[in-house]
């Protein structure tokens, strides 16, 4: 059973964050599945550091974005979620190709939630594994 109270879907997901941060970096949504979605990032001259590495601020960037995104389309209308905590290890370098994260929710309180997100590289590797905490604000 979905756990989605909003109508979600990749091309809503994708529509809501052009021209932000996500855009920029080339961020792109792929699946949005009953509990879960998927999107990843470009490995390029956007967005790797001077040692040639995707930038551990972009792996947040994609972590917190899953996340959110997540969190805001499992609350009611009105509702709103926005970040309160966020923590990644990074535990393996990308240098090409593709970093695609998961999120899936870890608990969905009334006035809280906790997503996990892993990224992988194109091999399956596990790059980094984030968890946010996120506050649920009731509507105005």
């Amino acid at each position: 059973m979905a756990i989605w109270k909003k109508p979600i879907s990749v091309e809503e997901l994708s529509s809501i964050h052009v021209g932000t941060a996500v855009g920029h970096l080339g961020i792109e949504f792929l699946q949005v599945g009953d509990d879960f979605i998927r999107a990843r990032v470009p490995v390029d001259t956007r967005t790797r550091q001077p040692y040639g590495l995707l930038h551990g601020g972009v792996s947040v960037v994609l972590a917190e974005t899953l996340g959110s995104c997540g969190a805001a389309y499992a609350t009611p209308e009105g509702y709103r979620a926005v970040g309160l905590d966020i923590n990644a290890n990074h535990l393996r370098g990308a240098t090409s190709g593709w970093v695609t994260g998961i999120t899936r929710p870890v608990h969905m309180g009334r006035s809280t939630h906790v997503w996990q997100i892993d990224l992988f590289n194109d091999a399956g590797e596990m790059t980094c594994a984030s968890r946010i905490t996120m506050a649920i604000l009731s509507p105005r």
